[in-house]
């Protein structure tokens, strides 16, 4: 791909390194009407990683990107971006974004809608490089309202990153997006952290924060319930799965200690336990031809899940 290296080799790719924190929210709260969207919320994007934010819906994480942005204001608490306020048109010329919905004109060719957008920052990115990092070359000369809605979020990933932005903002980039579209944003995100770009990603699918992040804050009610690198969340749960090939009977294996479920299906036996060594001596034990013994530690799903179902009760 061309993308990389013209980012590499053109002018203001190497960004200032003075500064860790690039973004900041300190005690910010922020209301509509009765309902509290962050409630004394703290949040830092730190230089050169991709921070995941994670919660169910209404947990306050396209509120804190707007207050990021400049886009909202908060009721009280302090905004930061790049030091300054977000309302400053400085600080965000050296931010790109992507928001959940975006109101572009449809009349507007697609390569014209990224030459326009490019023009509005000091030292934005070759349109053609843009494009091909984007994989939307294709879509150049059609007009935007003739798009699918998997292509027009494709036209607006390429507008949140043609300004060569520090720091990106992507906000559900990838909902709507078939298999090979979603992969082909991740590699591009890799290549902008590459280069030296930070990325705040919120998201439904944990695979993506998986696969992507550096860093996870998990949000529910306009507060951080914890955060962490991916290792780190996974350990705050203690379950553990276990598949084995064995001729014990689910019921059996279910009443056991530290057993919470069992399950069998074409793979074998599937059990979920909260202490998994002491249930693989059992295993064991109890059947001398077990085989393909299998144990799985928790994924981030299940530490989302367990965390925000605390709340939830």
């Amino acid at each position: 791909m061309i993308a990389v290296n013209a980012v590499e080799q053109a002018p203001g790719a190497v960004f200032d390194k003075s500064t860790d924190c690039l973004a900041q929210l300190s005690g910010v709260t922020r209301r509509f009407g009765n309902i509290v969207a962050l409630d004394g919320l703290d949040l830092e994007v730190r230089r050169g990683e991709l921070l995941a934010l994670l919660g169910p819906n209404g947990a306050g994480k396209t509120t804190a990107i707007s207050l990021l942005l400049g886009l909202q204001q908060p009721d009280s608490g302090r905004a930061l971006l790049f030091g300054q306020s977000p309302a400053l048109v400085e600080p965000r010329r050296r931010a790109g974004m992507m928001m959940q919905e975006a109101a572009l004109a449809p009349e507007l060719r697609v390569r014209e809608q990224i030459d326009l957008v490019s023009s509005y920052y000091p030292d934005p990115l070759p349109v053609a490089a843009v494009m091909e990092m984007t994989r939307v070359t294709a879509l150049g000369k059609r007009p935007y309202g003739k798009l699918s809605s998997g292509q027009k979020r494709q036209v607006q990933f390429a507008l949140a990153v043609c300004g060569r932005p520090e720091l990106l903002f992507l906000d559900e980039p990838t909902v709507g997006l078939d298999v090979q579209s979603r992969e082909a944003v991740w590699a591009t995100l890799r290549e902008l952290i590459g280069w030296g770009a930070s990325i705040v990603l919120t998201t439904h699918y944990l695979e993506e924060a998986e696969a992507l992040a550096d860093r996870v804050v998990v949000l529910a009610k306009g507060r951080v319930l914890a955060g962490g690198t991916v290792s780190e969340m996974r350990s705050l749960v203690v379950r553990k799965r276990i598949v084995c090939s064995t001729t014990l009977h689910v019921d059996q294996v279910t009443a056991w200690p530290d057993v919470l479920s069992a399950t069998r299906d074409h793979r074998g036996l599937h059990i979920t336990t909260t202490n998994a060594e002491n249930v693989v001596r059992r295993l064991l034990a109890a059947d001398e031809d077990l085989q393909d013994l299998e144990v799985q530690r928790a994924g981030l799903a299940e530490a989302f899940t367990e965390l925000t179902q605390e709340v939830s009760q």
